[in-house]
């Protein structure tokens, strides 16, 4: 039991809840490693939320919301950390969740399918092996994607990613939306359009912006996408790690 006095309280429940995730399946060992990872960004950045993640969360959910088949992509570390607020953010969204994972197991899938169906959400992409399509250029075990969802989407949120899916689904004509503690991974500097926060308080802060945004015109969504440049706000990120004495 974490004392909630205590000063690291918030980082080590996710910390706790990625180590259950590990002992229930669901989990890959190497998603410990990439959460350690990201823990140590976010310290340098203060563990907040800033500006230019919001600017870029403000574009991610217009995109979305413009999107003909929007999806969100979910992992086993996705699923262990914010599963309730993904299916939040897919329901006013009104888009697809799809699984991909890259140390794919039928356990694993079977295990997230059923939490996500406990959690309200009986549809998610992605676990029938047969159905799935093979993503040319692709090469690593997350090539794979259902005909409804990932293959067939224009825009897609694929928080925590591999780099290399990033780039190949970006040349395929997709517009990809990442949630990336580190600036300048792979990842980050090939998608479309990148969150430099922790996940746990951008998906949160994405579906209070859905419920404002699904009224506007389309006009305004698309004024608030114009001037908005992933380079320059990675750039912006960038100015907000620093190191305190």
């Amino acid at each position: 039991m974490i004392p909630k006095n205590h000063p690291r309280y918030e980082s080590l429940v996710l910390r706790d809840k990625i180590k259950n995730a590990f002992k229930e399946g669901y989990l890959a060992d190497s998603g410990m490693i990439a959460h350690g990872r990201g823990e140590t960004f976010d310290y340098l950045l203060g563990e907040k939320t800033c500006p230019p993640a919001e600017e870029a969360m403000k574009v991610a959910v217009c995109k979305l919301l413009l999107a003909k088949n929007p999806v969100l992509s979910v992992n086993g570390n996705t699923t262990a950390l914010v599963i309730d607020e993904i299916i939040d953010l897919a329901t006013q969204l009104e888009c697809k969740i799809e699984l991909n994972l890259f140390y794919r197991s039928e356990e694993r899938v079977q295990i997230i399918e059923k939490m996500f169906k406990e959690h309200g959400w009986d549809d998610i992409l992605g676990t029938n092996t047969s159905e799935l399509l093979n993503i040319d250029g692709i090469t690593n075990p997350r090539s794979t994607a259902s005909p409804e969802g990932i293959y067939t989407s224009d825009v897609v949120l694929v928080p925590l990613e591999d780099g290399d899916r990033a780039e190949i689904l970006v040349e395929h004509g997709k517009e990809i939306i990442t949630i990336d503690l580190n600036p300048l991974s792979r990842t980050a500097q090939m998608s479309t359009v990148t969150i430099v926060d922790n996940i746990v308080r951008a998906i949160p802060y994405m579906t209070k912006l859905a419920k404002e945004y699904k009224n506007y015109e389309t006009k305004d969504l698309e004024k608030i996408i114009k001037d908005f440049n992933n380079k320059e706000n990675l750039k912006k990120s960038l100015d907000e790690f620093k190191i305190k004495q």
